[in-house]
């Protein structure tokens, strides 16, 4: 009884030892075993390890890829323009050996801390580097990609591998967007101004040249209308002078009719001049000289030249034609009767 009752405890107290000197490392984990603060193993398999309970600890650190998400960041380009940039960071414990006595029982959150201000470093220092527009391109991939390889030598030294860096939003402080707008707004307002001048130049060479094609096509036109009225003056004054070396006397009466056409034109044509006037000559003179002549040509009789009036003269009591008694013959009456003769 007595050995049974000195077994108990012995075996309860080896059972005790036993467990608290076995521990299991899980896929998912790296474990440090730690004596009195100093590095004493590093277990990375999974399986079973073992300690020296009361005296040995174990660490457990996750071996999985983590993510860091930055606070917003302030950065400025090279065209001055700030912008305020959001990320993100994928990270696992590369060396946990490095990461212990890196960041000593800080743990995982001091770590992350670390890594926060080398990832707001390497952005400022990546994104300054180049131009708002390049931020905003395609270029950003190329940039991100940059930012993690810079991050990664500095994070190193930490155990820590950084596995990917990504820019979430880039947009402008709340503060300067109104002036950022009004600058797009000008810069598009010039730019319109430039096509709208580059427009009105094309335009006005355009109108240049069909006002020059314009001019010479009419000047060509008038030019060619020139000749041919000169021509056709030419063909009608000989024909007017075959005309009137064949009959002059006729030749002249045609040319009067010609000449109370275009005088008195209209329906209500007045003329006022003296009757002596040499314009109604063949008025004066219808029943005598031109009546004589056109017998002569026409070989009538003379005694049809009999039967025309007789022309009134002078010192007779007949009035004559266009004196204050006959104003009304060299008027409207005359007109009929020249209309009449020209018809």
């Amino acid at each position: 009884m007595r050995k049974t009752a000195f077994l108990i405890p012995v075996i309860a107290v080896a059972a005790v030892i036993g467990i608290l000197s076995v521990f299991i490392v899980d896929e998912r984990e790296k474990v440090l075993v730690l004596q009195f603060s100093k590095i004493i193993d590093v277990k990375e398999e999974p399986g079973i390890g073992f300690k020296i309970p009361f005296i040995q600890q174990v660490v457990r650190y996750d071996d999985r890829i983590l993510s860091r998400d930055m606070e917003p960041l302030e950065v400025t380009p090279l065209d001055d323009r700030r912008l305020v940039v959001d990320a993100f960071a994928r990270y696992r414990i590369a060396d946990v050996r490095r990461f212990r006595e890196a960041v000593g029982d800080g743990g995982i959150p001091f770590a992350e801390s670390r890594l926060d201000s080398i990832l707001r470093a390497q952005t400022r220092e990546v994104l300054g580097s180049v131009s708002s527009n390049d931020i905003l391109s395609s270029d950003r991939a190329t940039l991100m990609l940059r930012i993690r390889n810079a991050a990664i030598t500095e994070a190193r030294e930490l155990g820590l591998e950084v596995v990917d860096v990504r820019l979430l939003r880039t947009d402008l402080p709340a503060q300067n967007l109104d002036a950022t707008f009004a600058r797009m707004r000008a810069e598009r307002e010039r730019e319109a101004a430039d096509e709208i001048a580059r427009g009105n130049e094309a335009a006005q060479r355009v109108r240049a040249q069909a006002d020059r094609t314009k001019v010479e096509l009419v000047s060509d036109a008038k030019r060619q209308a020139e000749i041919t009225r000169g021509e056709a003056d030419a063909r009608s004054n000989a024909i007017f002078n075959e005309a009137f070396g064949a009959n002059a006397e006729f030749f002249e009466f045609y040319r009067s009719l010609d000449a109370y056409r275009m005088a008195l034109k209209g329906r209500n044509s007045s003329i006022v001049m003296s009757p002596e006037s040499d314009f109604f000559r063949y008025f004066n003179n219808a029943g005598s000289s031109f009546a004589s002549a056109s017998q002569a040509d026409s070989g009538a009789p003379e005694g049809a030249a009999q039967d025309a009036p007789e022309t009134p003269q002078p010192g007779t009591d007949q009035p004559q034609a266009g004196a204050e008694t006959g104003d009304a013959q060299t008027g409207e009456a005359q007109t009929d009767n020249v209309e009449a003769a020209a018809e």
